[in-house]
C-alpha cells in the first residue's frame, strides 16, 4: 500500500469494514444483507469495504483479522421495541462482550454478532492480531422471523434510515 497505513493515525485511512448479517430466507433476518444491498449505491470513502456476509460468520471473524479500524454490523436486534426500531449499538468493549456466560459451541450456521465477536476474540487472542478499534451495530427491530423472502412492512420502512445512519457513520469514521 502507497501512502499512510491506518497505523499512521493520518486522517483518512482508517479502514472500515461494513457487514450486513442476516438470512434471507427467514423474513427480517434479511435486514442486514439488504440494508448492505442499497449501501452499494451510495457514495462512501474508499478505506470502506461493504462484505454481504449473510449467513458466514466464521467468514467473517477471520476476515476482521485483515487489521479493520471500525466494524459495523447491520442486522437484527431484539431489544423490545416495535418492529422497525433501529438501534445504534457500541459493542467495542471486549471485556463487555459474554461476561459470565460460557462459550457456546461453533456454529457455523448460528453465528449471532455476539457469537462472531467471541470467535474473534479468541482468535485475536491465538494469533497476536487486534480487533477493531471500534465495533457498532446498526441493529433493526424485527417483526417476524417466518421462513419467507422479504421483509415485513416495518422492517423495510426502517431500511432507508438505517442506509442514511451507516453512511454518517463511515464518513464520520473516514476522519478519525
Amino acid at each position: 500500500m502507497n501512502g499512510p497505513t491506518p497505523e499512521d493515525g493520518a486522517p483518512g485511512t482508517a479502514r472500515t469494514l461494513v457487514a450486513g448479517v442476516g438470512n434471507i430466507f427467514l423474513g427480517d433476518d434479511g435486514f442486514g444483507v439488504e440494508t448492505l444491498r442499497r449501501l452499494t449505491r451510495e457514495k462512501l470513502p474508499a478505506t470502506v469495504e461493504l462484505a454481504d456476509v449473510g449467513v458466514r460468520g466464521v467468514h467473517l471473524a477471520y476476515q476482521l483479522l485483515d487489521g479493520w479500524d471500525t466494524l459495523v454490523l447491520v442486522d437484527i436486534t431484539a431489544r423490545g421495541g416495535a418492529p422497525g426500531t433501529l438501534y445504534l449499538i457500541d459493542a467495542s468493549a471486549t471485556g463487555d462482550r459474554g461476561r459470565g456466560t460460557e462459550p457456546a459451541p461453533l456454529d457455523g450456521h448460528r453465528m449471532t454478532p455476539d457469537a462472531v465477536l467471541a470467535l474473534l476474540d479468541t482468535l485475536c487472542a491465538g494469533t497476536g492480531a487486534a480487533p477493531p478499534r471500534r465495533i457498532l451495530l446498526v441493529g433493526c427491530e424485527a417483526a417476524s422471523l417466518d421462513e419467507g423472502i422479504g421483509l415485513s412492512p416495518q422492517v423495510a420502512a426502517a431500511v432507508p434510515e438505517a442506509v442514511r445512519m451507516v453512511t454518517e457513520l463511515v464518513w464520520q469514521e473516514a476522519v478519525v
